[in-house]
């Protein structure tokens, strides 16, 4: 876990996002994002772990970090946060150029990466007040406020006083968010925070993520476990042996691939030609236990069209559907390798 300073105690903090909108040229661009690298390289001898990287993540999203073991994305947050320099390329952090000015902007940014460390023998309250009191920019008479309420936001409360031993793992991460919220951030960044959580600790993390998503956190979350990514991002990255092979909303990113139609028919023969003819592609015939059903390829083809043209040519149809992409099969096909999606 990377402890990050926090709360100041010279002139206030600015207000949230101000002047995230002023471009490197000084003119109003609208909201900076929370995170954009250019070209970013990390090379280990003749290895490139992160090969150019242009990555962007946008005020106010979920973005979910995408890749197998490997693939460079511990690497990439490593350079995010400043624990690493990068080879080449630039990064900026919530508008502001990193290394150069990361001891100012990421005292807004809570993160956890490579698991929690804390005392196993105090409590979850004690550890939390060991890492604020060696916070030189934190204001001890603030202390045991800001941690009552970084328990609170965790759910962690009636937790609070139990030694870290006696903790399960789901409450650990827990904790551990905690301790990257103890003052105010715009961006977190969380390495794998569900790894070795069971179904129950994963939903907790994960119920978690969406409330201080809603309460104006940007949230950048990497992991290898595609189903609970799906489940609370709005937005994807996709990395491959170094590279971002995809980037974008969840929308745009299923659109990578096309939706399959599967037309029920005692007439498979008749629509496979019908279908075909439209110019849908990869067209077959499953047999099922309800009867055959033609599945193809569709491109951007109204559904009603499609139903249309096989009832003119005389085609029963008896159940029509539009299988949209699964991103378990998208993923795959663009990184070559599963994810687990066990969970």
């Amino acid at each position: 876990m990377t402890a990050l300073p926090r709360e100041r105690t010279g002139p206030p903090a600015r207000p949230r996002h101000e002047g995230a909108g002023v471009g490197p040229g000084g003119d109003d661009q609208g909201p900076a994002p929370a995170v954009r690298t250019s070209a970013l390289v990390k090379a280990f001898g003749s290895h490139r772990a992160v090969d150019g990287i242009d990555l962007e993540v946008p005020r106010g999203s979920i973005y979910g970090f995408l890749g197998p073991n490997g693939s460079g994305k511990t690497t990439t947050i490593r350079m995010l946060l400043g624990l690493i320099r990068p080879t080449s390329g630039s990064i900026e952090i919530l508008g502001e150029p990193v290394p150069h000015r990361a001891s100012s902007v990421l005292t807004r940014v809570g993160s956890l990466v490579e698991g929690p460390a804390f005392h196993h023998h105090l409590t979850g309250r004690a550890n939390l007040r060991r890492l604020d009191a060696v916070d030189a920019l934190a204001d001890p008479a603030t202390s045991a406020g800001r941690i009552e309420t970084a328990l609170r936001r965790v759910g962690l409360l009636n937790a609070a006083d139990k030694r870290y031993r006696a903790y399960s793992l789901g409450m650990r991460q827990r904790l551990a968010i905690a301790a990257a919220l103890l003052a105010e951030r715009d961006l977190l960044v969380l390495d794998e925070p569900t790894n070795g959580l069971d179904p129950q600790g994963t939903r907790e993390i994960r119920h978690l993520l969406g409330e201080l998503n809603a309460e104006g956190v940007t949230v950048l979350v990497s992991s290898h476990l595609l189903s609970e990514i799906e489940q609370v991002c709005t937005h994807l990255g996709v990395m491959r042996q170094g590279a971002v092979v995809a980037q974008g909303t969840v929308g745009e990113i299923r659109a990578l691939a096309p939706t399959q139609v599967r037309v029920t028919t005692a007439e498979p023969v008749r629509a496979v030609e019908v279908l075909g003819g439209l110019g849908l592609t990869d067209v077959a015939v499953v047999d099922t236990t309800d009867g055959p059903v033609v599945t193809a390829t569709c491109p951007d083809l109204e559904p009603e069209h499609l139903v249309a043209a096989l009832v003119d040519a005389g085609v029963g149809v008896r159940g029509f559907e539009l299988r949209p992409p699964r991103l378990e099969d998208l993923f795959v096909s663009l990184t070559g390798e599963g994810f687990d999606v066990s969970r």
